[in-house]
């Protein structure tokens, strides 16, 4: 195999050499624990205090209103459980929208069973929900609203500050999912009017195994995580200093390069969308075109299989995503594609291009010519698409 491309940013990016240096010292002599007090626990403890400085200053919050957690997923379980078991005296209905995250939707799925109401306000055909439609679900006795600030499958960009200036003055508590924002789309917690927002290292060239949590002032949450004193006694876990350094240049670099980095990724994306709409025949580009993250392209094609696609694309070097759940397992498509009215059959033919900082113009010839080849290949092996044939030579 002479060509690889990764084009599954997404799911996980790259360690960027630079972060990857920044944290080497802190896996080796720094290895002090960050509580104590003799001096290289002192000395992990201030580097994690640079980086959550960095963190406060990509994201436009207060220095203590953010929390270091193991992982985006973790910070997601935080917030949601966190709130509903703070304030359950207030009210036990949530409001969430149907293309969340697993990470999301399997904690309100927790609470369910526990005697919480949730409302899930379906999105609209092109992957964004309507913000009227998320107002009307809000009710005296919410106490959350969370909603996502992009979509992890089809890219789209939620409305979240019209969102957050709808709710302000209402008492339920505002979170976003900003795991796929950071690094492709300006992410500010006061413009966005947000209580609480999520993120993950390695969704912008950082580690795995750490995310963050902002919690903005004043919020009553309770722990998600008990057994120590870290994190301002809000989350107990003795600190990943090396991931927490990481994460701090990683998302400083992605917020210093934002502009560049994402306009490079929307002009490769939109070519890319652009020869699969118009060369591969029956292709369909799901959520809206427009308002997308700069480096998603998520198509179906019918008559063939996302497994299929995706395994044929690894042969050729080209490594992808499904938004059928095929290679976990399953045999359901995605909820996303669902949610967007797509058939099954149809939904199983998806295939999601994630574009990252390092994919480059050189590529898209590659991609595109790969993709036509495959799925002509998948079509004539495909029963479905044999009689689509031959209904259209009866019909013709």
């Amino acid at each position: 195999m002479s060509k690889l491309i990764y084009l599954d940013n997404a799911a996980t990016t790259s360690l960027d050499p630079e972060v990857l240096e920044a944290m080497i010292p802190w896996l080796r002599s720094g290895y002090g624990n960050p509580s104590s007090i003799y001096s290289i626990g002192r000395d992990a403890k201030k580097a994690i205090e640079d980086a959550r400085l960095k963190v406060a200053e990509a994201i436009g919050s207060k220095v203590n209103e953010i929390y270091f957690t193991g992982s985006g997923s973790e910070a997601d379980n935080w917030a949601i459980k966190g709130i509903a078991e703070a304030n359950s005296d207030k009210g036990r209905h949530l409001v969430t929208t149907n293309i969340e995250h697993h990470a999301v939707l399997h904690v309100y799925e927790y609470l369910e069973k526990r005697g919480f109401e949730v409302t899930y306000v379906a999105v609209e055909k092109n992957g964004i929900v309507d913000v009227d439609k998320i107002m009307n679900a809000v009710r005296e006795d919410t106490i959350l609203v969370s909603v996502m600030m992009a979509n992890n499958e089809i890219g789209t960009i939620q409305p979240i500050a019209e969102i957050g200036e709808r709710l302000a003055g209402h008492k339920a508590v505002f979170h976003t999912d900003a795991v796929q924002a950071i690094g492709n789309i300006p992410v500010d917690v006061r413009a966005l009017r947000v209580d609480m927002l999520s993120l993950s290292a390695h969704k912008f060239h950082g580690p795995k195994g750490v995310g963050v949590l902002f919690i903005k002032r004043g919020v009553k949450i309770e722990n998600l995580m008990h057994g120590g004193g870290q994190e301002r006694t809000r989350r107990a876990s003795t600190e990943n200093t090396a991931g927490i350094v990481g994460l701090g240049v990683a998302i400083k670099k992605a917020v210093d390069n934002l502009p560049e980095n994402a306009a490079k990724m929307q002009k490769i994306r939109d070519e890319i969308i652009g020869r699969v709409l118009n060369e591969v025949p029956f292709a369909i580009l799901n959520g809206d075109r427009v308002r997308r993250l700069p480096g998603n392209a998520n198509f179906a094609f019918r008559f063939i299989e996302g497994e299929g696609l995706l395994l044929f694309l690894d042969m050729y070097g080209i490594m992808a995503s499904s938004g059928s759940a095929c290679t976990s397992g399953s045999l359901d498509p995605s909820h996303v594609l669902l949610a967007l009215g797509l058939e099954h059959e149809i939904a199983h033919g998806s295939l999601r291009l994630s574009i990252g900082t390092e994919n480059d113009f050189s590529d898209i010839d590659y991609v595109v010519e790969s993709i036509k080849t495959i799925v002509q290949r998948l079509r004539e092996m495909s029963p479905l698409y044999d009689k689509y044939l031959k209904n259209k030579i009866t019909e013709d």
